[in-house]
Formats: structure tokens, C-alpha cells, sequence
């Protein structure tokens, strides 16, 4: 039975092969390499030769000032990440959705989605040319009218606000594309028997759009604090700089330079199974939490 199953839909099995060996290959197949954390790795002897030394490493990197240091930082921007970046696509979703003009929305998602597709490199760039204390467009105009220049880039908290809303605009119209997934799926009659009753367009938006998405949204915000241990490596490296690094240095810049410049690989691989591991319990804890609190949850 199972044989002719297998035959009828073997253009199903095909499809999905693909993603599977995708992950098998780039997702489980460097968990080989989680070793190097107990071992005094020398890249001549590789994996295999090299001498075990059991959590040496973890106590040499938990004893290290720097590490706490851009642990704080990961945790501090990541939670300001959440607060800030987190809303901006639900609170986009639903403008988008509640536009009538089929033409502007089609405009408009097109125009919000390009940020997302453009390289780190070049969006740092883009902000220096912007946001420079010397050469920015920005402090140019605020001189030319007889204002003093801000330190975006320099100054820990104007930094931390462009770093920011940085974020917000290279990764709030991408966002909004499960959100307005699932807001295709809500009846429309419920928003048509609303009006009818009286319902102004908040009230709709509060009774009818925000629950209807809240399955998304709680699905999302979980996913989010499994991450905020993790930070990518791109934003805060080309946006930061030595002026802003007590706010800058993150975990995996850390991690670049101890590995890639250090070549210390051991106490590397140390930082990215501790932030697996810490990630994987914010994931739980989160998904627990969400189940008692608001029976939603991605377990």
C-alpha cells in the first residue's frame, strides 16, 4: 500500500526532497562541527585529531568582561528591536489593507517590499551618506539653515535611534506579507455587518482585523524572542563604528572577531551553541507562556 502511494504521488515526494536536503545538508550537517566547543581545535588536525577538553572553553568565555558586555548589547537592541520593528508591519498590514485604490496598495507594496533586497553594504552606505556628521544630506540641510549638526552615527543615542529605524524601513514591507496573507482569509461580511451596527473604522480595525491576525501575530513574537540572543552580523558591524561600540559590539561581532581574526574557533563555537541553546529556551519558555496566557501557540 504504502509502495503504490508512494508511486502515485511520487512528483509530491520530489518536491519536498528538495527542502529536505536542503536542511540536511546546511542545517544538520554542520551540528558535526558543535565539537570544536569541547575540544582544543587545531585547524591542521581537524575535528577528529583534535585534544578534547571538556567545557574549558565555556569557563574561559564565561569569564571574559567582553562577552558580557555584548551580551547585554544583543539583549538591548533586540529588545528595542521588538518594540520598534515588531508593530511597524502589522500597523502597515492593516493601512495597506484598509486602502481601496487596488492601484496605490499594488504601488505601494512594491515600493515598501525593495528595502528588503537591498544589500546591508549598501544600505550602510546609504545611511552614512545620509546621516554623516560631516558629509550627510541631513546635517548639510540642518547647517544651511543655521541649526547645529546631529551625531547620528557618533553619539551613543542618536546611533542607537538611527540603527533603529533603520531596521524599521529595510524590514517593514516585507513583514507585512503574512499579515496581509492573513488578512485575505477574514470574512468580509463581518466588517459590512460592523459598519451596519454602527462600527466606526478603529473600532472595526480593534474587533475584527487584530483578532483575526492574532494567530499570526503570536506566532511571530514567539519566533522573535527565540532570536534575541541571536543578532545578525551585517547591521550592527556596517552601521557601528569604534565611537558607538560600548553599544554597537554585538555577539556576532564578537564571535568575528575571536574567530576570524583571533582564529580562537573553540571559543567561537563556544558563543554560537551558547546562543542556540539560550535561544532554544526562550522559544519554549515563550510558546509555554503564550499557551497559558492566550491558548496560542507553534507547539
Amino acid at each position: 500500500m504504502t509502495i503504490t502511494y508512494l508511486k502515485r504521488y511520487w512528483q509530491l515526494y520530489a518536491l519536498i526532497s528538495l527542502p529536505l536536503i536542503y536542511f540536511l545538508i546546511f542545517r544538520y550537517g554542520p551540528m558535526y562541527g558543535v565539537q570544536i566547543a569541547f575540544k582544543d581545535f587545531n585547524l591542521f588536525q581537524g575535528i577528529s585529531g583534535s585534544k578534547w577538553i571538556g567545557f574549558d572553553a565555556f569557563r574561559e568565555v564565561f569569564a571574559m568582561d567582553e562577552f558580557y558586555t555584548t551580551l547585554r548589547n544583543t539583549f538591548m537592541l533586540n529588545f528595542l528591536d521588538l518594540l520598534v520593528s515588531f508593530p511597524a508591519p502589522i500597523i502597515l498590514a492593516i493601512m495597506l489593507y484598509e486602502v481601496r485604490f487596488k492601484w496605490f496598495k499594488k504601488i505601494s507594496q512594491t515600493i515598501l517590499y525593495v528595502p528588503h533586497f537591498i544589500s546591508w553594504v549598501i544600505i550602510g552606505g546609504i545611511v552614512y551618506q545620509l546621516f554623516g556628521n560631516q558629509s550627510g544630506m541631513v546635517n548639510g540641510v540642518l547647517q544651511s539653515m543655521g541649526l547645529n549638526s546631529i551625531p547620528f552615527l557618533t553619539e551613543k543615542g542618536p546611533w542607537l535611534v538611527t540603527y533603529l529605524f533603520t531596521g524599521v524601513w529595510q524590514s517593514a514591507g516585507w513583514g507585512t506579507i503574512l499579515y496581509l496573507a492573513a488578512l485575505t482569509a477574514v470574512n468580509k461580511e463581518l466588517f459590512e455587518a460592523a459598519e451596519i451596527d454602527g462600527a466606526s473604522r478603529l473600532k472595526r480595525i480593534w474587533h475584527i482585523t487584530l483578532p483575526s491576525i492574532k494567530p499570526t501575530i503570536v506566532t511571530l513574537l514567539i519566533l522573535n524572542l527565540g532570536n534575541m540572543v541571536s543578532i545578525g552580523f551585517d547591521r550592527p558591524y556596517i552601521i557601528g563604528n569604534t565611537a558607538v561600540r560600548e553599544y554597537s559590539d554585538v555577539l556576532s561581532t564578537f564571535v568575528y572577531r575571536i574567530g576570524l581574526q583571533s582564529g580562537q574557533y573553540t571559543l567561537a563555537t563556544v558563543v554560537g551553541l551558547f546562543q542556540a541553546v539560550v535561544g532554544l529556551i526562550f522559544v519554549l519558555g515563550s510558546n509555554y507562556i503564550s499557551k497559558k496566557t492566550t491558548g496560542e501557540g507553534i507547539l
